[in-house]
This record gives C-alpha cells, structure tokens and sequence, in this order.
C-alpha cells in the first residue's frame, strides 16, 4: 500500500506544470523576489516531444503579468540555460519583461542561445557566468518552405524585429550584432558567432560577468532604489497637495 502511494505521489510530481514547479518566491526579509528559470527549449504554438525539457510560454505570460500585479513582489530574477525555440515565443516573453516596471535581473548559466539573448537582454541588467555561451544566428525556419520573394521578405522582417529588440536593450550596435550573426567562419554546418561569458559583456550583449551573489545583490540594490524614488515622489506629491490646500 505504501508503494503505492508512493507512486502516485511520483506521478503527480511528474506532471506537476512548469507555472508551478519552474518558478519559487524567495526574500532576504526585506525584498522578496520572484526566481523565473527559462530551460531548455522554448515551446511556441507547436508542442515539442514530451522527451525534450520545455519552457511553456503559455504558462510564464500568466506569471509576468502576476509578478507585474502582485504588490509583495518587489522584483524578478531570471534564470536562463536555453538553446532557443520558436521565435515569436520567445520574443514575446522578451517583450513582456522589458516592459515591466519592477525590477529586473537576467543571469545566463550554462547556455542562452538563439531567441535566448533577446530574453537575456530583456532584463533591466544582465549578468552571465564565464563558462555560459551565446549563440547569435540568424532566424531559421524548419519544414517546408515556399522559395518565393515573399518568403524572403519575410524573414528580413522577423530578423529585424530581434535585431532591433537587442540593440534597444543592450549595449550592442546593430553593425556588429549583424556581424556575429552572418559569421561563417565559427560554426560548422550554420553561420554565427558563439560568444563565451566575458565575450558577451566585452561585445555589450550582457551587462556585467557574474554568478548568483552578485545577481541578487544588483536586484536588491535596484529594489531599495525604487523604494527611494516612490518615498520621494509619495512626499513630493503630499506636498503640492498641501501646498494647494494653502492657497484656496
């Protein structure tokens, strides 16, 4: 009987959703952040194998918006070791973390590949550790495909909406981030570049070199200096009131 029961808690710890074993709440007491790890490949409007380990982006749009919404979160740490994925995916969630308005950390372990340094650039800062990679390429498309001007046109435009998403939100110009992708002399049977730790900060990719520690610490430090400016806007705001309130 206990085996049994233990086997069905294994089952259901299996099919537990990445909404709710990929993410936790974490806090030094005074910030509590929330940790968002983005793994292996990044699942679109296509399901993937079951054998192959997916981040869904069905599942972690509903958690931005609740990280954006949710007043005890003050910011967010995100994990990256992806090889990429479909595209429109993957710069959909870039989208939505650089637009939000707490306090955002990037740190790259292992690998951030493909539609992976958009999501590593997103953040308001970006680390990486010296034994990550990058890989910078240009948009592939699996499958059948139409050898038509059209198909072409089509595929200048979705690389220049990463293109100018990464140079929007790194220290990267578009000439060189351009360069690193049409590369031919690095990968074997593709075109790119594929930058180590101190490459991607010394190309402006990522911000800063660094592991876990000094992730957290930039998140604390960016947290306390919200927390300033919305003390020093709440005063200024008391103060127009009650200056207005004087002179009636």
């Amino acid at each position: 009987m206990q085996a049994q029961d233990e086997r069905e808690t294994a089952d259901t710890d299996a099919d537990e959703p990445f909404s709710d074993a990929g993410t936790i709440v974490a806090g030094s007491g005074n910030h509590t952040i929330h940790c968002l790890t983005i793994i292996g490949q990044i699942e679109g409007h296509t399901l993937l194998p079951s054998s192959s380990k997916t981040t869904k982006y069905e599942h972690v749009i509903p958690q931005l918006v609740e990280i954006e919404e949710d007043e005890k979160t003050d910011g967010l740490l995100i994990l990256l070791n992806t090889v990429g994925g479909d595209v429109e995916a993957g710069l959909a969630l870039a989208e939505l973390v650089a637009s939000m308005t707490k306090p955002t950390v990037s740190l790259v372990l292992g690998g951030g590949h493909s539609i992976g340094v958009p999501l590593a650039v997103a953040a308001k800062r970006s680390f990486i550790v010296p034994s990550a990679t990058m890989t910078v390429h240009p948009v592939r498309m699996n499958g059948l495909m139409l050898g038509v001007p059209q198909t072409m046109d089509y595929f200048q435009r979705m690389q220049e909406r990463i293109t100018q998403f990464v140079i929007s939100n790194s220290h990267i110009s578009q000439e060189r981030f351009m360069q690193l992708a049409m590369n031919t002399k690095e990968l074997v049977m593709d075109v790119g570049t594929v930058l180590d730790g101190e490459e991607a900060v010394r190309e402006g990719l990522i911000d800063s070199l660094g592991g876990l520690s000094d992730a957290v610490k930039c998140l604390y430090g960016m947290i306390d200096r919200c927390r300033k400016k919305e003390k020093k806007t709440e005063k200024q705001t008391k103060a127009a009131k009650k200056s207005a309130k004087a002179h009636k």
